[in-house]
């Protein structure tokens, strides 16, 4: 495959606009086209980047034959274009969540590896420095056990009621903040300490009105994992963290180590600091890291591992599926065994 790869993206929301800044500068894509229903929003951003808009994403998938599809559009209104667009062999990169429940990921990801491409969800955070530094640590010390994670996952505002409308029916939108708001602390959690034995999820919303509570998906949960005899996580999300800094807290036997968006640091028993990075690195500059690595994949595959594949985040939909259930049943779930559907 020789570069420039021809590019298109689907959905302009915050996402959207961010890869089209991001994949400028880099030799690997050429923006050919971009899609959003909203056609103004498409005809503004194809003038400034000089290509082809489009309001209908199944017109520019039908009359494109792509390398790279980029989608940032919620799952529901192109889930089935999708589906169209590795059949006609686009590589794709796909902006969290993987999908809107196990089942369709599973979908996704065994499509992608039937029609031999690339199917890669843009976690950016795993270019972080303060990631990578919680990485290398855990790695590099493995031989002291880690006993309790804490994480907080919160948005400090409200998403516009009017634009995400979707999210507030659990069929369209999969889940609420698990889901959407989640995806990379789960991420970071499945990442350094592998996939719970058992999930326990106590999840509900906050609308005061209880007829329409049933037809909402939830904005605040509570997440209990136990990873095996010696580990377990609780992880706080939505509005009941909001209050909270986003981030983990690992506790060790005589440490804790502490993973926030831009700082790494490691603390003693009394909490003196053993240890503090503080980085500069951004969103924008994560994720041209991330399409660095899916554009110098594609070209030269060797020389160049794939970071992020749809099969290996489907470890953290299981997670989300197994929390759901567990939502639902009230009692635990097992991620491993939702994953063996896949």
């Amino acid at each position: 495959m020789e570069k420039p790869l021809k590019t298109a993206i689907l959905g302009l929301d915050e996402s959207g606009k961010m890869l089209l800044e991001a994949v400028q500068g880099l030799d690997y894509f050429s923006i050919t086209a971009v899609a959003d229903t909203d056609a103004k929003i498409a005809q503004q951003e194809a003038k400034q980047y000089n290509c082809t808009p489009y309001d209908d994403y199944r017109q520019l998938i039908m009359q494109n034959q792509l390398d790279c599809l980029f989608v940032a559009a919620p799952i529901h209104t192109c889930v089935e274009y999708l589906r169209t667009a590795i059949k006609k062999k686009f590589n794709i990169l796909k902006i969290p969540p993987l999908a809107r429940n196990f089942s369709e990921a599973a979908e996704l990801t065994k499509l992608a590896k039937a029609e031999g491409v690339s199917f890669v969800v843009a976690n950016p955070n795993r270019f972080s420095q303060s990631a990578i530094a919680m990485r290398n640590f855990i790695q590099e010390n493995s031989s002291e056990q880690v006993f309790f994670v804490f994480a907080v996952s919160g948005k400090k505002t409200t998403p516009d009621p009017f634009s995400q409308k979707w999210r507030s029916d659990p069929v369209v939108a999969g889940g609420g903040v698990v889901l959407y708001d989640c995806w990379d602390i789960i991420d970071q959690i499945t990442s350094n300490f592998g996939i719970p034995q058992q999930v326990y999820c106590a999840a509900n919303n906050t609308s005061p009105d209880r007829q329409q509570r049933l037809y909402l998906t939830e904005d605040t949960a509570i997440i209990t994992m136990k990873f095996n005899d010696t580990l377990s996580a609780n992880l706080l999300a939505g509005k009941a963290a909001n209050s909270l800094s986003n981030g983990l807290i690992a506790h060790l036997q005589d440490k804790l180590v502490r993973l926030e968006d831009k700082r790494f640091e490691i603390t003693d028993s009394q909490g003196q600091t053993l240890r503090r990075d503080d980085f500069d690195d951004d969103n924008l500059g994560r994720m041209k890291k991330m399409l660095e690595n899916f554009g110098s994949n594609l070209i030269s595959p060797d020389n160049n591992p794939l970071i992020s594949t749809a099969q290996e985040n489907l470890k953290n939909m299981a997670l989300i599926e197994a929390a759901y259930l567990s939502a639902k049943t009230g009692m635990p779930e097992e991620p491993a065994r939702i994953l063996k559907i896949a």
